[in-house]
């Protein structure tokens, strides 16, 4: 998954020499939580709405909205930027974007290309979006935990019961166990499954791995197994 297919395009940016003012605005108007900022073409810091809010006149001070506008249009973005920008390539993965955010405390990062152009950015949000797209979270079926020896074979037979009775698995996402390294966590989501196949095909899968938890969203349900 790269960052140019789940990055936010059209990006509205600001100027260094813009004032506090303009940016309350285009924040208010655009309801966007992050600009970038240019400066002769150059992108040269980000100013998230944290930033705007901190260096706006705080609500415990009384000011009429004259005196408000009056100091908020004084400050430049040059004066509450952070002026040292992560950026990221479009070509980059959604999973690089999401360490480098991770790892940087950031909130979003600035879509770049070789030649410093901007072409997007992307957030949290878009992380979260492409979540949910992987782990189909749109489709409505079973989701099932589980842990396996960590062997090759082992999720595709507890796979192979899923489909055994019908069933088709919208994902499946293993990882190495934290508590035990000779093991896998799999989570997979289920659908067209009939109802009155799922405690069979429980039981057979508790033959194959060890059951983590059952979620059933058609009757709201969820059994919890490693407690």
């Amino acid at each position: 998954m790269l960052v140019k297919n789940w990055m936010s395009v059209g990006v509205m940016s600001i100027r260094a020499s813009d004032s506090l003012q303009h940016a309350l605005k285009l924040q208010k108007e655009r309801n966007v939580k992050i600009l970038p900022v240019v400066e002769a073409g150059n992108l040269v810091g980000i100013v998230t709405d944290r930033d705007l809010k901190k260096a706006s006149p705080p609500e415990a001070i009384p000011l009429d909205l004259s005196e408000a506008l009056y100091i908020t249009s004084k400050i430049k973005i040059r004066q509450v930027m952070t002026p040292l920008v992560y950026t990221i390539s479009p070509d980059h993965t959604i999973e690089e974007a999401a360490d480098i955010m991770l790892t940087n405390r950031v909130s979003g990062l600035p879509v770049v290309t070789d030649d410093g152009q901007i072409v997007g950015i992307i957030t949290r949000s878009d992380i979260l979006r492409t979540f949910m797209s992987v782990t189909a979270a749109h489709k409505l079926g079973y989701q099932v935990a589980f842990s396996v020896q960590d062997i090759p074979g082992a999720v595709g037979e507890v796979a192979r019961l899923v489909r055994g009775r019908g069933g088709r698995i919208a994902y499946l996402l293993g990882y190495s166990s934290k508590e035990d390294p000779t093991s896998r966590n799999v989570h997979m989501r289920i659908y067209d499954l009939d109802s009155d196949k799922l405690p069979d095909l429980l039981k057979e899968m508790g033959k194959k791995c060890k059951l983590r938890y059952v979620v059933d969203p058609f009757l709201d349900k969820r059994e919890i197994y490693d407690q």
